[in-house]
């Protein structure tokens, strides 16, 4: 068959890029084309996203696209969740899209807690309450930005407004919905009656649009700015741990997923949410993946503590350590019992993440960390033991046993996160591929281009494609 080209946009939290796929029939290759940084902006006290430079970056990576003289069967988007953009009655977005981690939603769950109990919001949405979460940030929109609520039209999530500045399509992508914490979990659609109770507009909820679908090609304007032609936009799994896992090629029936970025996901893959007393309990979440499938995990707060422990510590001291500096540093740290609750909220956006995590092993009665080595050390015995209580809770509540964990995302290429994580959790790690979230992206456009028939048949294809790493715990 002829050689496929797709092109993938995957954003985390704080980096994008642009990925080209090659498809031969047999395998598949992936070239990075473009990468920027994703930074969010204090603007009159509010952490803002940086969304029209966002906008910018993307034709600047189609350009480069375009240079090359492919084909291209499609491209589709992924992000991070819960944040969005609203736009006006003109399809103009009104200010910059918050960032979820400011402070605005500080008190958002008492405030919902106190119109309806948060255990009937779980029970219609199985979402995990994090101050965060959609909702929320609508109830604070309401208190902090009146005149924007007021003023809008429809609301997109991060993936739907970046498609929308390239293709002029307003769409509501379902995975990327499912992070609202306002669907219904078993009915895969909003709970208007829930956010009618809370006091939200449902007139800006856009209906659903399923991964897979094709949502029609680039603008006419962007065609002309890019040099690309009329290019098939894809609606793909569009929050990234959805592509993510959808790009994981689990081997065992059992196995559960760690995907390792800014945010560490764990979790199963099931054909139905999974809600009662114990999950609520347990606060574990129920969001949306591709094929109809439901993802069953906890987010934990990840490899963002290492990423601002790095930028705090480069600044404070004038070096430029990279990861590879801190992983031999931490292995070569002269005390290695010091360790975080990365769950805490001091960890949360702090200014200095050196000073955040001293603070904290010297108020837990842990003496004080001394250089970088015993800072990361501190990070990652935090993480990995967060892992093998979450996971040890997991496999309770999906009623098996977990022998594998399946790691994938960039944080794989940390092999002492691996090593630790292997020990601490006692579970054999099989770790790969790195690029989870963009195969999954790229698999949702072949199968939309008929070019595969199931996503069974794209993980297989990944597998044969890419090295996996198996790491096992020492007895």
């Amino acid at each position: 068959m002829a050689m496929v080209y797709n092109l993938a946009f995957d954003f985390g939290a704080s980096g994008g890029r642009l990925m080209m796929s090659a498809f031969d029939g047999k395998t598949i290759e992936l070239m990075e084309l473009h990468r920027f940084p994703n930074e969010p902006v204090f603007c009159n006290g509010t952490l803002m996203w940086d969304i029209y430079r966002l906008v910018f970056e993307m034709k600047e990576g189609l350009k480069k696209a375009a240079a090359l003289g492919h084909s291209y069967a499609g491209v589709g988007i992924d992000t991070w969740g819960v944040d969005y953009g609203l736009l006006d009655a003109d399809g103009i977005l009104i200010g910059a899209p918050v960032n979820y981690r400011d402070v605005r939603t500080a008190n958002s769950i008492d405030e919902a807690a106190g119109i309806v109990p948060l255990s009937e919001i779980y029970a219609s949405t199985g979402i995990q309450f994090m101050p965060f979460n959609t909702v929320f940030q609508f109830l604070a929109d309401k208190h902090t930005r009146p005149n924007v609520y007021a003023n809008a039209k429809t609301l997109l999530f991060m993936p739907d407004l970046l498609a929308y500045f390239l293709t002029d399509k307003t769409i509501c992508e379902y995975t990327i919905a499912s992070t609202s914490q306002l669907l219904d979990a078993a009915q895969r659609d909003w709970d208007v009656a829930l956010a009618e109770r809370l006091g939200l507009r449902t007139d800006l909820l856009p209906a659903l649009t399923f991964p897979g679908t094709v949502i029609g090609t680039l603008s006419e304007s962007v065609q002309r700015e890019t040099g690309l032609g009329a290019v098939s936009f894809v609606a793909v799994g569009s929050h990234d741990t959805a592509s993510a896992v959808a790009g994981t090629p689990f081997d065992d029936a059992n196995a559960v997923f760690l995907s390792c970025g800014t945010w560490s996901l764990l979790g199963v893959e099931t054909d139905a949410p999974i809600i009662s007393e114990d999950t609520f309990r347990y606060n574990f979440t129920n969001e949306g993946g591709v094929e109809n499938t439901i993802r069953f995990l906890k987010n934990i707060n990840g490899l963002w503590i290492l990423q601002q422990l790095r930028k705090s510590w480069n600044a404070k001291h004038g070096v430029n350590l990279g990861f590879g500096d801190i992983v031999q540093a931490a292995r070569s740290a002269a005390t290695k019992g010091f360790s975080i609750d990365p769950s805490d909220p001091v960890f949360l956006a702090p200014q200095d993440m050196a000073a955040a995590i001293a603070a904290f092993c010297e108020k837990a009665g842990q003496d004080v960390p001394s250089g970088i080595g015993e800072h990361a050390m501190a990070v990652y015995n935090g993480l990995t033991r967060e892992y093998k209580t979450h996971m040890d809770t997991l496999a309770r509540l999906a009623g098996h046993d977990i022998n594998v964990i399946n790691m994938i995302g960039g944080g794989i290429q940390d092999e002492l996160l691996c090593e630790m994580t292997a020990q601490v959790t006692g579970r054999t790690i099989v770790a790969g591929p790195i690029e989870g979230s963009v195969l999954g992206n790229v698999l949702m456009q072949l199968k939309a281009g008929k070019h595969i028939a199931t996503l069974a048949e794209g993980r297989a294809l990944i597998k044969k494609s890419f090295p996996q790493k198996t790491y096992t715990p020492a007895l």
